[in-house]
């Protein structure tokens, strides 16, 4: 679906009367340059995308020719440039009448494709252990015999902080390992060292991927300061972009190596003529591969994005240990290209509570594209682990997003006095607090195009305080304007650009961009335009907590967010932000330079239904859109309630027993999600989650020992894997009850709601102080059942459908007292 709405969408972005200017480049290829209109779609135009230009003029017999993009519009200048892949027949006298066709490439989708092809045919493509858990199905947890390390600390890297070491230690010994990054918490510094960890125990080269080239550049330019040897490998239409690792490119460091005269000798010639006769060109390709293929198994990383693992150049390759940062960021088939390419150690780091992929399709988005592999494995309850201090941001900023998305948990690892701006005289409301709220009564319009929103009011207000800034000597490149609309972001450039009191240049160094832009980077400050100002039709974008939280994470010294307070405040989240600022006297109104607090009055909050946890009401949307999660029946179905559901655990492998989009409705007890989600904790000691589970674990021993002194099942160890026993057994023969395989199960819940050891009864009972909560009956926590005999009958078709490998997947259900152990 997603692939076919690009398609669509490219395909229809054809453009004529289109004004040429031509010019030469290093390499003697054509270069083109023209500006296309704005378009109303969400297509973006980036690097490397490739454009075809035809020339239907009559100064010149028809032309056609394709081009990659080299320059995308900016707020210097609307131009695109486009490297043209021949100068053959190029019309570069001809100036105007030329066509843009954007060019569809199915490369990504035919590799996410091929990707879920062999992970689903190919025993070799993983693990048994990895594949199983990316399936969801119950497997004992695996610690890896390594060496660790004396010290964690990488060379040349940061000092690790004690999260950021446990987190190392974990990924080293661990299979299958999540990592969740908050803003700010060294996340690229932590997965540089995992990587160089994994190097010293000698499994192979490490494999390196993210979503995104900018992302992969990052962390490329981490690992390369421990002395490691990188390859970063480029899609060939980005190699003449430049970037800050471009010496660590493979194409740029072939040209660096050493004893291939005879490759210099004809890379020299191809620069200089532009092009090869066929023969020179067959003689060339076939020196360069030789060369690739040399640099690439002398490498110790490798890195690439995580579409560019589909390279054909990577396809003979295997690699032990696979990471991949900004993992939220990608969509699951994308994370599937690198980790099947033998992935037996798999490292995800991201952060769920933060944006999560694009995707254009709403059929597609809605049917569960949009959630990441990270976010689903979360959902299914294999717990990350939180890096927990940020060195970003000042620590007033940090408190609210800390409080309600990340339960209170960041610690500040920057002074205060680390985190002011010296020399920089700024009217801040409260001098100790460099933030505030500027309350602006000003009406959101709809934008040029029809499909954004413009506010002139706000953009006049950000221009003042942008002014005020450059004044008291700040740098452009430290401000950071961030706003949700296309709309307002194309009028604050041009506004900006002619009523600014200042020189244009300054103000066209200041980056203007959305919050998705903004994901994984960070300005000194930060100001925010909300847009929205209506009495009736919502804030749209902006009741997206993700996008919330990113947006206030991005600054390190002060952020002013501008925006219509009584508008705002409509949507809860917003209400408790606003709430948070007028407490702290910083939510004022008036002239820039006689700010006043403000003194609107809002509707007292709507109490969460979590105190100690208030973060999790919001981000549980995102746990709701894990529909595989919520489907009765399903191998992720943890119920004790549906025979369907532990059947399913029987299976070596079933080839369709992947996600189904379908939705079904479920018990809330059935998530593997935190029960204080959904109860209200406020009784309960914050380590009552550790407690409760040990004391759990311990009668589950208990109860796997007299099992066993009864002639339960034992353990066999398959390749190195620890699996359990009886894979042929049936269960009704074997006694295998419901609550067996709740016990089976209680020990990877996230809370009491998911231990099969407690019933509904028990949970009200004094000895659970707090899980009663009014107006939250027994029967809305019940599973429903009206689906029982048709889901039963589905799951039985399914089973009857089996294909199945007994070969290093083998995977058998627990036998009667089988004990899966928590994965942390």
């Amino acid at each position: 679906m997603e692939a076919d709405y690009d398609k669509k969408l490219k395909e229809s972005q054809t453009q004529d009367n289109i004004e040429v200017r031509w010019d030469i480049g290093l390499n003697k290829k054509m270069i083109s340059y023209f500006t296309i209109a704005k378009s109303d779609t969400d297509m973006r135009l980036m690097h490397g995308d490739e454009l075809r230009l035809r020339y239907l003029g009559e100064l010149h017999k028809p032309w056609s020719g394709v081009g990659h993009v080299i320059k995308i519009p900016d707020n210097y200048s609307e131009e695109v440039g486009i490297e043209m892949k021949t100068n053959l027949g190029v019309p570069a006298d001809c100036t105007s009448n030329f066509v843009v066709d954007f060019v569809w490439k199915s490369t990504s989708f035919d590799r996410m494709q091929a990707a879920l092809r062999k992970f689903a045919v190919d025993e070799t493509s993983v693990s048994a252990y990895i594949y199983h858990k990316l399936l969801g199905h119950e497997v004992e947890d695996v610690v890896m015999r390594c060496q660790l390390p004396k010290h964690f600390s990488a060379p040349n890297l940061p000092e690790l902080n004690r999260s950021q070491v446990y987190a190392v230690k974990h990924a080293l010994q661990r299979p299958l390992s999540l990592i969740q990054g908050p803003p700010g918490t060294g996340k690229t510094v932590t997965s540089a060292t995992i990587v160089y960890h994994l190097v010293r125990q000698s499994n192979g080269p490490v494999l390196v991927c993210a979503p995104s080239n900018i992302a992969v550049d990052q962390l490329t330019e981490k690992i390369h300061r421990t002395g490691l040897k990188v390859v970063r490998l480029c899609a060939k239409s980005r190699e003449a972009i430049n970037s800050p690792v471009s010496f660590l490119a493979l194409h740029n460091q072939i040209r660096n190596l050493e004893g291939h005269s005879e490759l210099h000798k004809l890379q020299q010639l191809k620069d200089e003529t532009g092009e090869l006769s066929s023969a020179d060109e067959k003689r060339y390709r076939m020196l360069k591969k030789a060369c690739e293929k040399e640099l690439l198994e002398a490498a110790d990383v490798i890195c690439c994005t995580c579409v560019g693992a589909g390279d054909p150049r990577l396809a003979r390759f295997k690699f032990y240990s696979i990471l991949i940062d900004e993992s939220m960021q990608a969509t699951e088939p994308e994370c599937m290209v690198p980790v099947v390419l033998g992935a037996k150690q798999l490292i995800l780091v991201g952060d769920h509570c933060q944006l999560g992929p694009v995707v254009m399709c709403k059929k597609a988005a809605r049917a569960g594209l949009s959630q990441s592999l990270f976010e689903r494995l979360v959902v299914l309850g294999i717990r990350p682990l939180r890096l927990e201090v940020q060195y970003r941001m000042h620590p007033q900023l940090s408190k609210f997003p800390s409080n309600f998305f990340y339960e209170g948990s960041l610690q500040n690892g920057v002074y205060a006095d680390e985190r002011k701006m010296k020399g920089v005289d700024f009217p801040w409301p409260q001098p100790d607090k460099p933030m505030f709220f500027y309350a602006c009564q000003g009406q959101e319009e709809i934008a040029g195009s029809g499909t954004s929103y413009l506010n002139r009011t706000e953009a006049a207000l950000v221009e003042r305080l942008t002014t005020r800034f450059l004044k008291c000597s700040v740098k452009p490149e430290q401000i950071g304007i961030i706003t949700p609309y296309e709309g307002q972001r194309a009028y604050l450039v041009q506004y900006m650009q002619y009523n600014g009191s200042l020189h244009a240049k300054l103000y066209q160094d200041i980056e203007v961009a959305s919050v998705d832009a903004f994901q994984g980077r960070e300005k000194d400050l930060i100001i925010m335009s909300c847009v929205r100002s209506n009495e009736h039709q919502g804030i749209g974008f902006l009741n997206d907590p993700r996008r919330l939280n990113v947006a206030l994470t991005r600054a390190r010294y002060g952020i002013i967010i501008v925006g219509n307070p009584k508008v705002l405040s409509k949507q809860t989240l917003w209400n408790h932000l606003l709430t948070f600022y007028k407490e702290n006297k910083v939510l004022v109104e008036g002239p820039l330079n006689n700010l006043k607090e403000s003194m609107i009055q809002f509707s007292k909050p709507r109490k969460l239904i979590n105190t100690i946890n208030p973060g999790t009401h919001f981000m549980n949307t995102a746990m709701y859109d894990a529909r595989e999660a919520m489907i009765p029946g399903s191998v992720y179905d943890r119920s004790s309630h549906m025979n369907g559901g532990p059947a399913y655990f029987n299976r070596p492998h079933d080839q369709i027993s992947y996600i189904s989009p379908e939705r079904a409705q479920s018990a809330v007890a059935n998530l593997p999600v935190p029960v204080g989600m959904f109860l209200n904790m406020a009784h309960i000691p914050p380590r009552f989650y550790n407690q409760h589970q040990q004391a759990l674990q311990a009668r589950q021993n208990q109860r796997n020992r007299s099992a066993t002194r009864k002639g339960g099942g034992g353990r066999q160890n398959i390749n190195g894997r620890n699996v359990s026993n009886g894979a042929s057994l049936n269960l009704s023969q074997t006694g295998f009850n419901s609550q067996a395989s709740q016990d089976m199960m209680g020990g990877f819940s996230q809370g009491p709601l998911t231990q099969g050891q407690l019933s509904m009864s028990q949970m009200s009972q004094p000895n659970y102080p707090g899980l009663s909560q009014p107006g939250l009956s027994q029967p809305e926590l019940s599973q429903d059942t009206y689906l029982v005999d048709e889901l039963r009958s589905q799951t039985e078709g399914m089973l009857s459908q089996d294909s199945t490998y007994q070969g290093d997947r083998a995977y058998f259900a627990a036998s009667q007292g089988g004990q899966f152990s928590q994965p942390y």
